[in-house]
């Protein structure tokens, strides 16, 4: 198995493959051939330098780095090219086993405009917005104008929450059609944008989905990643806590009507907006495994990168819905090097001191370790802090005490884990009565920073 990922999702996956008795082939940059993974692997590769457009993002080399090592299965971890329909294809074309769904469904759901339109033929809900990308900024308006504001402009080729921009004002709405397709094609080389309604205040609720190559598609339950800083999560937790009613069920529902319209293979995940009424609508499908897939995996006992391996060796899902009983709450807190009180500013550096919390229930995914060089080349996700309790408040409980057990310094160094213990402990977090619009808490008097 060639992993082309770094970090703690590298690393993750690598675990799994050595359980399963699978060699592990670890590619990495310059900047991380002193990484963990590249010590756990049986095998590592060098494929560029720092930059991730001449390393992690190099197909050329990538491919190149299998055929070398004659590894058979490639998995892509999240982010980089997980959702890469030409890496998909490559793959197929030299033999190896991509791990996830194949190019054509990629290729759909990384365009938003064609995600929204197939989705909306298998009968899910979607917000109110343009089926085409508006050809001017006068048609962009006279869609906005259509759908009511406010709206959100976003890029047909985006991910990751960017390239977006809310409109409030009609006034607005031309300056930021430009902005979000100037944006668009400098991060996507794709220029085109479509318009939707905005929900001010939603829930962000997610349901996983694994998904075989013989039509079997098995729902695993909820998670909620309503608390986020630019669009970008930061607390995940499963299951969603207070849905109303059926609303879980009608979410799982809905989601496998659509994993089933586009022939999804592997993990895949469907994202909602839950108002505040209750009604629910389609956001996006991410074909790979998540960032926050070890909540699931703490509910349901479920080793979610083990089924992908298992679906692209070809095998039929062994579990059916029946077999998944999801027990207790599991929370997970992103650990990233960034300095919450200047604006969530990337804070790399070297770690001098490095520990992190253990105990019952508790499980730490990380790539860190003292003396280990945080890059500012990448993503600043530094660990991910995950707990399991038979219930909510002795999950909020946990989590609160072993944020505060983080040991993290270094020159330079800062990171969330303080911030984190300010939003756990927030009343309207705690009552699960937060959406994606609450306000992150203030920093606190100033106190040592660990």
């Amino acid at each position: 198995m060639l992993i082309a990922n770094r970090g703690e999702i590298a690393l993750r996956v690598a675990r799994t493959c050595r359980e399963l008795g699978l060699r592990v082939v670890a590619v990495h940059s310059t900047e991380d051939r002193d990484s963990a993974v590249v010590r756990l692997a049986d095998e590592s590769v060098q494929i560029g330098p720092a930059p991730a457009r001449r390393s992690y993002l190099n197909i050329p080399a990538i491919i190149e780095a299998a055929r070398r090592t004659g590894a058979d299965a490639l998995h892509p971890g999240y982010g980089f090219l997980s959702e890469d329909a030409d890496l998909a294809a490559v793959c197929a074309e030299n033999g190896i086993a991509f791990i996830g769904s194949p190019a054509p469904v990629l290729e759909v759901f990384g365009d938003k405009i064609a995600a929204r339109a197939l989705m909306a033929e298998a009968g899910l809900p979607l917000l109110p917005g343009s089926m085409a990308p508006p050809g001017s900024a006068r048609e962009a308006r006279e869609a906005a104008d259509e759908i009511g504001y406010p709206v959100i402009v976003k890029a047909a080729a985006g991910g990751g929450g960017n390239a977006m921009a809310v409109v409030h004002e009609a006034a607005d709405l031309a300056s930021a059609w430009r902005r979000v397709r100037t944006d668009a094609q400098a991060l996507f080389g794709d220029d085109r944008v479509y318009v939707e309604r905005h929900l001010g205040s939603a829930r962000h609720v997610e349901v996983q989905l694994l998904c075989d190559a013989h039509g079997n598609v098995l729902p695993l339950g909820t998670r909620d990643c309503s608390v986020q800083r630019r669009r970008q999560k930061l607390i995940e937790e499963a299951p969603a806590p207070r849905l109303p009613g059926d609303l879980a069920e009608r979410m799982s529902e809905a989601a496998v009507a659509g994993a089933r319209a586009a022939g999804c293979v592997g993990a895949a995940t469907f994202e909602f907006l839950v108002s505040p009424g209750g009604s629910f609508a389609y956001l996006e499908t991410n074909c790979r495994i998540q960032v926050e897939h070890p909540v699931t995996e703490m509910v349901t006992g479920v080793d979610l990168v083990a089924e992908q391996i298992r679906i692209a060796a070809g095998r039929e899902l062994a579990l059916r819905r029946e077999d998944v009983r999801p027990r207790g709450t599991a929370i997970e807190c992103r650990i990233n090097a960034e300095d919450p009180d200047q604006g969530f500013v990337p804070a790399p550096g070297l770690l001098t001191e490095f520990r992190l919390p253990g105990g019952p229930f508790v499980r730490v995914d990380t790539h860190g370790f003292p003396g280990y060089r945080v890059p500012a080349a990448y993503d600043s996700l530094l660990a991910k802090l995950v707990v399991w309790a038979p219930d909510r408040d002795r999950a909020l409980r946990r989590m609160a005490a072993v944020l505060g057990e983080c040991r993290i310094s270094g020159p330079g160094v800062r990171t969330t884990a303080g911030f984190l213990e300010r939003l756990i402990a927030d009343p309207r977090f705690q009552d699960a009565e937060h959406d994606t619009a609450l306000a992150l808490p203030s920093p606190p008097d100033p106190r040592p920073v660990h």
